[in-house]
């Protein structure tokens, strides 16, 4: 191995990832230090890789992938291979001539290569594919042997030990063979002549006493059963006439009564009708003996005479009847063989039959399939080739992906390929979220994800029309949150292209964009505002509500006192004082808004942009500072993490990328639009008219509280229409004159003496226009008179 390797680096994600391009990166792999591979550990499931390739590297089955296994698949494949530069290319087809077989393993790929092409009917081909190893039933059915340890009744070569295999399989069973016929091992074989032996010694072990133990000789078994099948009820029987003879009483309530009998009037009766077992085996009288032929119980007649055929007529000859002492000396002739029974072995075969058992004991069978198994096995290398034939194309054509998404994550961070722990992409709320994540278990994976910085949509997904469900997590990286909530449905597309239906179920909230981050703060305004619209609406709906109820009840019990409820006077004072505050609330609305737009008319032009950016970067700056700065430490390591990777550094989704992975709806490039919907809401001006009235509730409390007059409004007339040199001259051009008193003052002095009344200032002389100011003047600039107050009346 090359350990001078030179490495290169290309930066992405907020770290330095390896560069694999070359097969000499692949082959020194074994040289890159741990601490700079972007995974240490990943997952065999949850990923939208080959299960088989997973599995072939995952050589401890543990359901991860390591770097040491990562680290010998690479080695191995480079091993066998002319070029490990071939790996690059991710080939669905392995080149027979790519096959090195200057080495002992090389050359066993080969040659099973070819024999997997020669069993399928392709010899002349020089490619083979993984379809081509897929169907082992299909590369083993012309062959007897394949090296698999497993004897299917067709490796025999006459039909005597097919049989015996056929019968080996009825009793300890079978295996399947690569050929995808049933067979035998090695373990079977040894289990059923184990078997065999010791059932042919334990019939030995009757045949020494055969008097004894098998008192009807083969027919033994055959009667033993059929005296068992009545045993217990003709035991019963002879019980019961023992007990009438000891009292005689006894025998009319140990007989059927008249009523089980009527219970059975109503029923179809035939000789298996259980409610007739039930019922003594013949009429229960005391010292009567058991009749063989008559007065039995209809659903006992067949057993009975299975009985007199095969036990009493061998062992007591022609008998009609059974007495109880006979009975009992039947009894006690097959005591030695239930002792016998009770010591069985190699039960398993017994199926067979003795005389069977022994005839493949002697014919030396167990030797003829020994030697059927050792053959097979000779050629266990060999076929342990075929396996390593479907490692090696699959390594071809999947591995290079793999250290693309575990050594380093270039396919995911350059966008050419998807990487191997995306599943597909979820579209919802007009966005395609290419970022998602498959889920087992939503509550573990949310509880590590959450530290990601990553705004998060859990969602249940399932198959239209049946049953297969699975979990997924959603990266919004794109867009904002306004509509996005538990309960909204989206589709999704698994990277097969099938659609699921997906629900959200759970969402971890973070920052999705910077443009979401700016209009927040409105947005939060403008909501808390109509919360806080709702709360005083309901509260004066309750009011109202409250007071009316209160009314109607107050009616309704003067109403049953018999008086008419009188009518509430007329509060003058009440209804102008509410007229006075709404008039102070407009004023003061109107007087903010006139100060505002005062001020801001009052600057010169190029400060009048600066100030309403910075009113902008006041209210929004904030949000979109934390925003932004959330928004470039997005990591992807906690998502990962959360479904079993071990990931090795700190992978950074910044803002670019974030919106590279999530797409806005966006209209085709050359699409017309018309903006003309007839169905949109008629426009009305109530914005307008709503300025209008406070404008001019602003513009009456000025003139009420004396702020504005004649004169302020001809000086700001001359303020917007004359140059810098008119307004400088503006102060020495305007005269005050004598404010006259108004008629309300004037009525409101009437009682008081002429003493009393204010003094009136001289009218001072103005020049406009070029003539002197008449004793009336047009134009004043008046100072706002300070309120009188009226003496009380004593």
């Amino acid at each position: 191995m090359n350990t001078a390797h030179k490495w290169r680096f290309f930066r992405s994600g907020g770290f330095d990832q390896v560069r694999l391009e070359t097969g000499a990166d692949v082959e020194s792999l074994g040289t890159l230090d741990p601490k700079l591979w972007a995974a240490l550990s990943c997952p065999t499931s949850n990923l939208e890789f080959d299960d088989k390739t997973l599995e072939f590297i995952d050589t401890d089955h543990d359901g991860h992938i390591r770097v040491p296994e990562i680290i010998a698949a690479v080695e191995w494949v480079s091993s066998v291979l002319k070029n490990p530069g071939d790996l690059t290319s991710g080939s669905e087809a392995l080149q027979l001539s790519a096959i090195d077989d200057s080495t002992p393993e090389g050359a066993a790929l080969l040659a099973s290569a070819r024999q997997i092409l020669l069993n399928i009917g392709k010899k002349d081909e020089e490619v083979i594919t993984v379809e081509d190893t897929a169907d082992l039933n299909r590369i083993f059915a012309s062959t007897r042997f394949n090296g698999d340890g497993i004897i299917p009744a067709t490796a025999a070569s006459d039909a005597e030990t097919r049989a015996v295999i056929e019968d080996m399989m009825k009793c300890v069973g079978s295996v399947q063979d690569r050929s995808g016929l049933p067979g035998v091992s090695a373990e079977l074989i040894e289990q059923f002549f184990t078997e065999a032996k010791a059932y042919s010694e334990w019939w030995q072990d009757a045949e020494r006493d055969a008097t004894s133990i098998l008192p009807l000789g083969e027919n033994t078994e055959a009667a033993k059963a059929a005296f068992d099948a009545v045993k217990a009820k003709i035991d019963d029987y002879f019980t019961r006439c023992k007990l009438a003879e000891f009292d005689q009483k006894a025998g009319d309530p140990l007989n059927p009564a008249l009523s089980d009998y009527e219970a059975l009037t109503n029923t179809d009766l035939s000789s298996t009708t259980e409610q007739l077992a039930t019922l003594p085996l013949a009429k229960i009288e005391a010292k009567k003996p058991l009749s063989l032929n008559e007065g039995i119980n209809p659903a006992w007649v067949g057993a009975i005479d299975a009985l007199k055929r095969q036990v009493v007529q061998p062992l007591l000859a022609d008998k009609e009847q059974l007495s109880a002492d006979e009975w009992q000396a039947l009894c006690d002739r097959f005591t030695a063989h239930q002792a016998w029974l009770d010591t069985k072995r190699g039960a398993t075969v017994e199926s067979l039959g003795i005389n069977r058992i022994r005839s493949i004991l002697a014919g030396r069978y167990q030797d003829e399939i020994s030697a059927l198994l050792q053959k097979d096995q000779s050629l266990a290398s060999a076929s342990d080739a075929i396996d390593s034939v479907e490692k090696l194309i699959r390594y071809q054509r999947n591995l290079f992906q793999l250290l693309n998404n575990f050594v380093s994550f270039r396919d995911f961070y350059t966008a050419q390929n998807k990487a191997v722990f995306q599943a597909g992409s979820l579209y919802l709320d007009g966005r395609n979220c290419d970022f998602c994540l498959r889920v087992d278990d939503i509550e573990k994976h949310s509880s590590m994800a959450g530290l990601s910085g990553i705004y998060l949509a859990y969602c249940e997904c399932q198959r239209r029309g049946g049953s297969e469900k699975m979990n997924i997590a959603a990266a919004f990286t794109n867009g904002d949150a306004d509509n996005l909530m538990v309960g909204r449905n989206g589709i999704f597309y698994d990277r097969r292209g099938q659609d699921w239906d997906a629900t959200i179920v759970k969402i971890v909230e973070h920052p999705i964009s910077v443009r979401q981050a700016f209009w927040y703060p409105y947005k939060r305004i403008g909501k808390m505002i109509g919360e806080q619209i709702e709360k005083v609406a309901s509260a004066r709906e309750k009011s109202v509500q409250d007071q009316a109820a209160a009314g109607i009840a107050d009616i309704s019990q003067k109403a049953e006192a018999g008086k008419p409820p009188a009518a509430a006077p007329f509060d003058v004072g009440k209804f102008a004082g509410i007229f006075a505050a709404i008039g102070l609330a407009i004023g003061a609305i109107g007087t903010a808004i006139a100060s505002v737009v005062t001020g801001f008319l009052g600057l010169a032009w190029w400060q009048m942009p600066l100030t309403v950016l910075g009113l902008i970067l006041v209210i929004s700056g904030p949000s979109v500072l934390i925003a932004f700065l959330k928004l470039r430490k997005r990591n992807l390591a906690p998502l990962l993490d959360g479904n079993g990777w071990a990931i090795n550094t700190r992978a950074i989704i910044n803002i670019p990328f974030g919106i590279s992975l999530t797409q806005m709806a966006t209209l085709p490039a050359g699409a017309q639009r018309s903006l003309t919907d007839p169905y949109a809401e008629k426009k009305r001006p109530w914005k307008f008219y709503l300025f209008v009235l406070l404008l001019l509730g602003s513009i009456a409390y000025l003139f009420h509280s004396g702020y504005l007059n004649q004169g302020t409004v001809d000086t700001l007339k001359k303020h917007f229409l004359s140059d810098k040199a008119e307004i400088g001259t503006e102060e020495a051009s305007t005269a005050q004159e004598i404010p006259s008193a108004s008629p309300a003052e004037e009525i409101a002095d009437g009682q008081k003496t002429e003493d009393d009344k204010p003094p009136q200032p001289a009218a001072k002389e103005g020049v406009e226009n070029g003539s002197v100011a008449s004793p009336e003047p047009v134009s004043t600039v008046v100072p706002a008179p300070k309120p009188v107050s009226v003496p009380a009346s004593h």
